[in-house]
């Protein structure tokens, strides 16, 4: 062979060999991200070709497929309670994708994941059509009901936790949306999307999990938590030698109080009637660092997945005395999810064990055969069992004689924290109001539950929280009581 003609066979060569390699990368490097690619429309026909699997409630579907008469998208995904469920559920939209549990467990729910590789292989010799699997929710359709009815039309969460397992009870989130109205790729469909993209109150915000509020007075209980785990006070009806008025450290700023009856005031008294100068003194004698190693084991400073992520609630690390000080009853840079103070609340019911918060169950196949169960798993241990119970003795002193008086439920032991958080430059903001609770029975604690509420009527330090939060919270626990 010549030369030139030997120059054209190894360039020929070289070209094969670089297709080869481009094929194969393809095939097998770039699949998956390929296969699962938004602008993949085979990816998009093949998700709405057959009906959906369900995610499940209390042993029923809330959420449902509906025939269509498209030629590619056959079906289009359907909602039961749509606006009560979406925090829960997310959405399946043809023209705008999925999130949260409809995204995030798409595979099981189309049928498509590795996990079914048996059943579709089933279905392939028995001529049966292709079936997505469920996924069945830790969920209380009861407790959910009373969260989201309970929030009516204000602006707000509730997160609602069994502390034994971490199981999630409610996530209810307002003003909430209906995913039905925007599933198919229509103009009606896009007309619903647009007009929520627009929406100044952010329908489609997850607040239970992904809006972060300034837990005001809630945060108390993580203070109070922190000076008994560190040894700052251990008896908490003795005089904590707080002086009327308080000054901020590095500051000339008193530290304002809204009760009254606050100076050298207990542990016990000051959580009752929320003294701010008692539990800012605490925590500025605790110290800044050994403050976020405590709000750390909480959950603090960290994301979670319940599957969906939850935002990282924030216990500064690098704010000087004063800031901590502020910080130390829920204010300055501290912020916290409802479904964060929720987990709070679930440790200290829970004897100071906390449980990782998950809201799926189990995972079905087609035909119900079970392929994935989640189990409780604990995530730390904030405080001593000894101190947990000391915890629990003031939160329901609040309830039993303080501001947490509207969580009362006749027969029952209600633990409580009410709170008010001041928001916005100068605190000219919509304050926040929360309450945080559990309720005990003779079986121990079957929920805790966070409830935040956004509200231009809130006013008057903890008797805001007391009086529009606790109610949410005292039918939230009811309902999860009743079941019972």
């Amino acid at each position: 062979m010549n030369k030139p003609l030997r120059r054209i066979a190894i360039f020929c060569g070289l070209l094969i060999l670089a297709l080869l390699v481009r094929t194969n990368w393809l095939q097998f490097v770039e699949a998956e991200e390929l296969n699962t690619h938004d602008r993949n429309r085979r990816v998009l026909i093949d998700r709405y070709a057959s009906e959906r699997g369900n995610i499940i409630v209390d042993g029923k579907p809330i959420t449902g497929s509906a025939k269509t008469d498209d030629t590619d998208f056959a079906f289009k995904r359907t909602y039961i309670n749509g606006p009560m469920w979406a925090p829960v559920t997310g959405y399946a939209s043809q023209a705008f994708g999925a999130n949260q549990i409809e995204n995030l467990e798409d595979g099981i729910l189309t049928g498509n994941s590795d996990q079914l590789f048996f059943d579709r292989t089933m279905a392939m010799f028995t001529g049966d059509k292709k079936k997505g699997g469920n996924v069945v929710t830790t969920l209380s359709g009861a407790a959910q009901k009373a969260a989201f009815e309970g929030l009516g039309s204000k602006k707000g969460a509730v997160a609602a936790i069994e502390p034994k397992t971490g199981k999630i009870l409610a996530l209810a989130s307002t003003p909430s949306y209906d995913p039905s109205s925007f599933a198919g790729y229509g103009a009606t469909d896009e007309k619903a999307w647009n007009a929520l993209e627009k929406d100044k109150d952010k329908p489609t915000l997850n607040r239970a999990l992904r809006e972060v509020y300034p837990p005001g007075s809630t945060f108390k209980v993580v203070t109070a938590a922190a000076a008994l785990e560190h040894g700052v006070l251990k008896d908490i009806d003795e005089d904590t030698d707080t002086p009327e008025p308080w000054k901020i450290p590095l500051s000339t700023q008193p530290m304002k109080n809204h009760a009254k009856g606050c100076e050298n005031a207990s542990l016990n008294r000051a959580m009752e009637v929320s003294c701010n100068s008692v539990f800012a003194k605490l925590g500025d004698e605790v110290s800044r660092d050994k403050m976020v190693e405590t709000a750390s084991k909480f959950g603090f400073n960290a994301e979670h997945f319940v599957p969906v992520r939850a935002s990282s609630s924030t216990y500064d690390k690098n704010m000087d005395r004063g800031g901590n000080a502020l910080s130390s009853i829920g204010q300055f840079n501290t912020t916290a999810t409802p479904l964060q103070m929720a987990m709070v609340t679930a440790a200290i019911a829970n004897d100071g064990k906390l449980m990782k918060p998950y809201m799926i169950d189990q995972l079905e196949a087609p035909n119900l055969d079970v392929i994935e169960k989640t189990e409780p798993q604990e995530l730390s241990r904030p405080v001593s069992q000894e101190n947990a119970q000391l915890l629990q003795k003031m939160m329901e002193n609040v309830v039993e004689k303080g501001t947490g008086g509207n969580a009362k439920i006749k027969g029952v032991t209600v633990g409580g924290k009410t709170g008010t958080a001041e928001n916005g430059f100068n605190n000219k903001g919509t304050p926040y109001a929360w309450f945080i609770s559990y309720a005990k029975t003779g079986d121990g604690s079957p929920v805790a539950v966070a409830v935040v509420v956004e509200d231009s009527d809130a006013r008057g330090g903890d008797i805001s929280g007391g009086g529009l939060a606790a109610p949410i919270a005292k039918s939230v626990m009811k309902a999860v009581l009743d079941k019972k």
